[in-house]
């Protein structure tokens, strides 16, 4: 009996390549497309000169495209917020391959929950009782509010965090959509513990304790700690945002520590996944047993779950943080900011070296609305700012930052292959 064709590895099979549509197929498929939208532009009134061809070869480039940052924002909303690690970039691939027990119980074999895939290491990070994920840290706020205060409860909120984030996401708002009742307390600079004291009746569903993490008020400013707080008694909501976990690493040191919020005895914690922790879009809830439990309960967590691609991700991630020096060398966003200087300096020679740019000094910045004051020098590639356009456009993007007539390039949100990448798309451009 013939044995089967041997597999080359790499190689896709004949039946796959012989799947593959015609060139004639696929351009008339484009071409339709492209000709019809052209036809309701010209019916429209349009009476610009249309490169179909180039509108074309945009329509078959995949998209979301791959960016290379050299911005210095190390967590830049615009371009995806924290670049994966390589584990969680496998695990990422190791859940598209087939079937996952996302909602199976192997052991029982019975029904499970997504959020048994994430409990165990939460509580093991943080030191909480329970905790589970949803789809974004806007999603989690909005779900502990609805959890804890959405029967028409009140839910007490200092009037100096009555806060917006980006998207026009505002505090009030979330609340509404709770189904919550806003109590403000204190004023725009000043919020004592003695305010929250006397706003809590038999009527409060929750304190909302939430960071302002993209702007600083500075001056004549008082703010209730968490500690005291969660010593009132009433459950409390302490929206931390950015979700630090690397609370030994410096720079991060005036940003909120999930762990700090959990050790007061805050009933939930809610952060982000795509922010400091350096995972995929995600938004966390830690807290105790009870107020978790809600959350998992109420009709709103499975409109807000997390799909099996982040849940894959944020897991490899969060294993990461079970050695602190790995999670620090390994996910992006914390190498980024601990970076070390001679590092830097040694890969803005080499990417001036090989782009004729001159280099300079500059300062990066945290982005994603964390830290918004902190500065974080270091070297940084200039060339001309006319470079900016094309090499945006390019086939891979690269976006820098024009600052007094000059295109920068800092060499902090790049690895060395990426800058390498970066010195090859500067020839390009310029040819």
């Amino acid at each position: 009996m013939d044995s089967p064709p041997r597999r080359i590895p790499g190689v896709p099979d004949r039946d796959r390549l012989r799947a593959l549509p015609s060139v004639d197929r696929l351009a008339t498929s484009v071409a339709r497309a492209e000709l019809a939208d052209r036809r309701a532009e010209l019916l429209a009134g349009a009476r610009d000169d249309a490169d179909l061809v180039e509108r074309a070869r945009e329509r078959l480039r995949p998209t979301p495209r791959r960016v290379l940052n050299a911005t210095g924002v190390v967590v830049h909303t615009n371009l995806g917020r924290a670049p994966l690690a390589p584990t969680a970039r496998a695990a990422v691939a190791a859940a598209t391959e087939g079937y996952s027990d996302l909602e199976l119980d192997l052991a029982r074999g019975e029904r499970g929950s997504r959020h048994d895939h994430v409990d165990p290491i939460l509580r093991e990070l943080t030191g909480a009782e329970a905790g589970l994920a949803v789809n974004n840290c806007a999603g989690a706020v909005l779900l502990a509010a609805a959890a804890l205060a959405g029967d028409g409860r009140e839910l007490v909120v200092s009037r100096g965090q009555l806060i917006e984030i980006g998207g026009s996401f505002r505090i009030p708002d979330v609340v509404a959509q709770a189904g919550a009742r806003l109590l403000e307390v204190g004023t725009t600079n000043r919020t004592r513990l003695a305010d929250y004291g006397a706003a809590l009746t038999e009527r409060t569903g929750a304190i909302l304790r939430a960071h302002p993490s993209n702007f600083r008020t500075v001056g004549f400013v008082e703010e209730v700690a968490i500690e005291s707080l969660c010593s009132l008694g009433a459950p409390v909501i302490d929206d931390v945002g950015s979700g630090v976990l690397a609370d030994d690493l410096g720079v991060l040191a005036e940003e909120p520590s999930v762990r700090r919020s959990v050790r007061a005895g805050a009933a939930l914690v809610c952060f982000s996944g795509d922010k400091l922790l350096g995972g995929p879009q995600a938004g966390i809830i830690v807290g105790t047993h009870e107020a978790v439990r809600a959350c998992a309960r109420h009709p709103l967590a499975r409109a807000l779950r997390i799909d099996k691609l982040s849940l894959a991700a944020l897991h490899a991630t969060l294993a990461l943080y079970r050695d602190p020096e790995r999670a620090r060398a390994e996910i992006p966003v914390l190498a980024m900011l601990d970076a070390p200087a001679d590092e830097l300096a040694a890969r803005a020679r080499t990417l001036a070296d090989a782009t004729g740019g001159e280099l300079v000094e500059t300062v990066a910045k945290v982005g994603g609305g964390a830290l918004p004051l902190l500065e974080l020098p270091g070297p940084a590639v200039a060339l001309d700012a006319a470079l900016a356009e094309p090499l945006r456009t390019g086939d891979p993007a690269v976006v820098g930052r024009v600052s007094d007539g000059r295109l920068l390039l800092d060499v902090r949100t790049l690895t060395d292959a990426e800058a390498g990448a970066v010195a090859t798309a500067v020839r390009a451009a310029r040819s």
